[in-house]
């Protein structure tokens, strides 16, 4: 009985001390709605993990460990804050009417900004779900969820800006035709990246992966990321080149993935000869090369076609200026396209050819023109070194001589002669 006694003198003087301030009551009621909307929060995010984990825990797509780690849950639970305190407003006491529409504007203002950090969570869910598949990486789909995400934040702040002002969204919306024109001036880089990622995707020009080539922006290398306005490529100094979207469609880049597909990487060299080495073999050479296997056939044929060629000249053939002969460089020529049409790291289906062209100042060149059979850059460059090596080497077989411009030794050799 004393228990009850001293509580019940406990409540009479809060009660008296509430009539005497009244505010005090209205504090005390605040507080306690806050600490219910956390608690409601709590539970609903608790909640909301045990039940959608449930749904989707025998599925492939981990759903809700990605909007677990993208904060969708607790964004969803925080929209029971201001609408529990919203719902409790009528039994807060001693709330004036101003208080009341002030708070029940500002409740549902965080409401609509709840409910859009909610979806930007569920749009950073679907690019990560996206990107996590290997079969989607090379599509990039980020310049569209980022366009979402700019649509979701638009709405939002005029339903934000016509709650607090307590005015109807369609007054803001009547108002945005007068400020079309600032609006173009100000999304107008957005504008054009929005053309430009559409132009982009629809036409397959560029994935994520691709290597390309764009020298007026000094970007060489792989795509890492595609977004709404940029495009993000890796150079092969490791160093990121960051360029705006819009500017891949006004102007020119070279994208290589179509001889990553193609299975094949072209060599295209040449070797410069000296044209004082250039002659015609005679016979003693003839039979000397005849010992090289890649050229054993070719010889044959050779003289004999040379053979009857110059039998139809008839009292002509005994003039050697008349004659056909085999020269050196063309012998050469044969012996490198055996070469590269035997070797095992060319691609057999795709064009091959040793070809000579123009002579100038700096030798003829002997231009090697073919496709390695495979496109990684370490082999492509281990081929291309070892076939350039056999050629070079193997030069003074034919009595030929690469092109060189005099060095500092050569002339202190011919002074030294002299």
């Amino acid at each position: 009985m004393l228990a009850l006694d001293d509580g019940f003198r406990f409540m009479q003087s809060v009660s008296q001390l509430i009539q005497q301030y009244p505010w005090l009551g209205t504090s005390a009621a605040v507080l306690g709605v806050l600490v219910l909307a956390w608690i409601m929060r709590i539970a609903a995010e608790a909640l909301l993990k045990r039940v959608l984990s449930m749904l989707f825990v025998r599925t492939h797509w981990q759903w809700d460990d990605a909007l677990l780690k993208q904060g969708f849950f607790r964004r969803v639970a925080q929209i029971l804050i201001p609408l529990t305190i919203q719902f409790a407003l009528p039994f807060i006491p001693g709330l004036s009417r101003q208080a009341d529409v002030l708070l029940h504007n500002l409740t549902s203002a965080s409401a609509a900004l709840f409910a859009a950090l909610a979806m930007i969570a569920l749009l950073n869910t679907v690019q990560f779900l996206y990107a996590s598949h290997a079969h989607n990486g090379s599509r990039s789909i980020k310049s569209y969820l980022q366009l979402g995400k700019l649509a979701v934040f638009a709405v939002t702040a005029i339903i934000i800006v016509s709650t607090l002002i307590d005015r109807s969204p369609l007054i803001l919306l009547s108002g945005l035709g007068a400020m079309s024109a600032v609006l173009l001036l100000v999304f107008r880089d957005t504008l054009l990246s929005l053309v430009a990622s559409v132009q982009l995707a629809s036409n397959d020009m560029l994935r994520v992966g691709d290597w390309i080539e764009m020298p007026q922006v000094g970007a060489d290398g792989g795509v890492v990321d595609i977004a709404l306005h940029t495009v993000k490529v890796q150079n092969w100094d490791n160093t990121i080149t960051t360029i705006p979207t819009w500017r891949l469609i006004g102007e020119s880049f070279k994208n290589w993935r179509g001889m990553q597909q193609s299975g094949g990487r072209r060599i295209k060299r040449s070797l410069r000869l000296d044209t004082h080495s250039v002659e015609f073999l005679d016979e003693q050479a003839i039979a000397r090369l005849q010992h090289i296997r890649l050229l054993r056939d070719y010889l044959q044929d050779k003289r004999a076609a040379l053979t009857d060629a110059n039998a139809r000249l008839g009292e002509a053939d005994r003039l050697i200026a008349n004659q056909r002969r085999l020269t050196n460089i063309g012998t050469f020529r044969a012996y490198a396209l055996a070469y590269l049409q035997q070797h095992e790291g060319i691609h057999k289906s795709m064009t091959c050819m040793v070809r000579l062209l123009e002579p100038g100042s700096e030798g003829a060149p002997v231009e090697v023109y073919c496709f390695t059979g495979t496109t990684e850059w370490l082999a492509y460059e281990r081929i291309q070194g070892d076939i350039f090596d056999h050629l070079l080497a193997i030069l003074p077989e034919f009595g030929l001589r690469l092109f060189q411009n005099p060095s500092g030794a050569d002339m202190r050799a011919l002074g030294a002669r002299g």
